[in-house]
């Protein structure tokens, strides 16, 4: 992982307007009130015996605190976030505002940090296990729920 370019990515997205619109960005994924980035992506799982697998959750996991050391400097101790309960919320029908709601599905736990009036959130995404892990960062105006 390059964490100079990570963090120029959360830059980007801290110093960026939110789209209008849900939609695809030049880093990542936006809408009303939020921007995504995939700042690292894993190789596939599909031909794996399960320890590639292990070592990359564990790889991805090192990067994100790694990373998220280098933001507690800029912006003190994260906190941490579960999304298990956002999820099952979801699962019951609850209407969940974005990002959360569809980070809830792909995402355990996050780490965030409220700088000014935004939300940064850093965490490690991977929709099934045989798919990519992805270090993604977040940056919304929209509260956890």
């Amino acid at each position: 992982m390059d964490i100079a370019n990570c963090l120029a990515v959360i830059d980007q997205l801290c110093a960026r307007e939110f789209p209008a619109e849900h939609g695809r960005t030049d880093v990542g994924t936006g809408g009303p009130g939020y921007l995504t980035a995939a700042l690292e992506t894993s190789g596939d799982f599909h031909e794996d015996d399960g320890t590639g697998r292990e070592e990359t959750e564990a790889q991805f996991e090192a990067d994100r605190d790694a990373l998220g050391e280098r933001l507690a400097e800029r912006w003190g101790p994260a906190d941490a976030f579960g999304l298990a309960g956002v999820f099952l919320r979801t699962l019951a029908g609850e209407d969940i505002p974005e990002p959360w709601g569809t980070l809830a599905s792909h995402v355990p736990d996050v780490q965030v940090w409220r700088v000014e009036h935004r939300w940064i959130a850093l965490g490690v995404s991977q929709w099934d296990g045989e798919l990519p892990f992805q270090l993604l960062a977040v940056v919304t105006s929209t509260d956890p729920p």
